[in-house]
């Protein structure tokens, strides 16, 4: 693993005292050639080259062919600040980084196939590999890293930082990930909840843009919730706001996680829908397990069982989302994870659910959406609040 500290003197530094020259030269000379860049910091053509090209890489700055004297040369031009952010997403089943610029657009991503809920440990050490995989790909040191957002698939404590014990990964109650991911790579690293991270960037360019109150459902093995209240995320007092996958249903349903029965999380839970498939099901015939696309995708061909699966699912989710509509008044509700490809099959049966259970007047502005981003929202809400926090 490469160590990221900085010692005076070492050539990491050089070159970040380096590219610092050359932005504050574009900062207040403005659009400069390569040749003037290099006459004005004193550096080698070829240093100036090997800048440019790496702040070319983090959008720092923009290159354009033109000509100097007659000859041609290129004009560098100062786009943003310099540096870059990184994100790190923990599901149960893999990890997925991406790479940022200063202002939170998404420069590389990659992903891996992980039993991240085995061992939280190994997952860092995996994660940081990834992250320092990506930035190679990306030719971006990481030093040039300012921060990194790591999204958690359960309750992170804002105070310190260590994960919820009701969470879809156990084995990480009382862990630190944000502590254990900054040893490894030696870059400040910010924990947060996935569906936190999730609204965060459905509100900044997907389909919670221009709402101020808005709630954004993340439905995979559990269910979580995103608040956000006037324009500004709302975690509670301890970070567990949002876990609406615990509203009780049913006292007499199934035993959930948490110890209480009948939390909505047993009726929409990907194990709980899965276990619901009809054994006359084709999907349920097949030689590998179902997962929940495959359930969506039978249902949206017409399979009458799937349909029904789905169907009990969104009445479930009205129920809870009414519970929430009546106390948050939100103008949007968002809905998240590979159970909302189902579209109308799982909406419709949500908001005749809602209609039942909420005051008329919280569902008057009300608008029910399936996301805007998809798989990568809380991904890319890790850049965004990565960006924000630096910016």
């Amino acid at each position: 693993m490469t160590e990221a500290v900085v010692t005076p003197g070492s050539q990491s530094a050089l070159r970040q005292a380096n590219e610092r020259r050359v932005v504050e030269v574009l900062r207040s000379e403005g659009t400069l050639t390569q040749a003037e860049l290099a006459r004005a910091t004193g550096l080698s053509a070829a240093s100036v080259s090997n800048i440019v090209r790496g702040l070319r890489a983090v959008g720092t700055v923009s290159v354009r062919d033109t000509s100097s004297n007659g000859r041609r040369a290129r004009a560098v031009t100062l786009v943003r600040s310099p540096g870059a952010v990184a994100a790190v997403d923990f599901t149960a089943g893999r990890v997925a980084v991406a790479i940022g610029d200063s202002g939170g657009t998404m420069l590389s991503r990659e992903e891996i196939a992980y039993d991240v809920a085995a061992d939280p440990g190994r997952s860092v050490r995996r994660a940081a590999w990834l992250v320092e995989t990506a930035l190679m790909r990306s030719r971006i040191d990481l030093s040039s890293v300012s921060l990194v957002v790591a999204s958690v698939p359960g309750p992170v404590d804002p105070g310190t930082g260590e994960v919820g014990g009701i969470s879809c990964v156990p084995r990480w109650a009382g862990f630190r990930p944000a502590e254990a991911l900054s040893e490894r790579l030696g870059v400040e690293v910010v924990a947060e909840n996935d569906a936190n991270l999730a609204v965060l960037a459905e509100q900044h360019g997907g389909a919670g843009a221009g709402a101020e109150h808005v709630i954004h459902l993340v439905i995979n093995e559990g269910v979580g919730a995103g608040i956000v209240v006037a324009g500004q995320l709302f975690r509670g007092a301890g970070g567990t706001a949002g876990e609406v996958g615990h509203i009780a249903l049913d006292p007499r349903g199934q035993v959930c996680r948490c110890g209480n029965r009948g939390c909505l999380e047993t009726f929409v839970g990907s194990r709980y829908l899965l276990d619901m498939l009809p054994q006359t099901a084709e999907i349920a015939r097949g030689p590998e397990p179902a997962r929940i696309q495959d359930l969506v995708a039978a249902a949206r061909a017409g399979d009458p069982g799937c349909r029904r699966v789905v169907a009990e699912a969104g009445n479930a989710l009205g129920q809870g989302v009414a519970i929430m509509a009546n106390l948050f008044n939100p103008e949007r509700v968002i809905v998240g994870g590979p159970l909302s490809e189902a579209g109308d099959l799982l909406l419709d049966p949500m908001y005749r659910s809602m209609e039942m259970g909420a005051l008329g007047s919280a569902l008057e502005r009300l608008e029910l959406v399936p996301s805007g981003i998809g798989r990568d929202a809380s991904l890319r809400g890790a850049l965004r609040m990565a960006a924000v926090r630096i910016g």
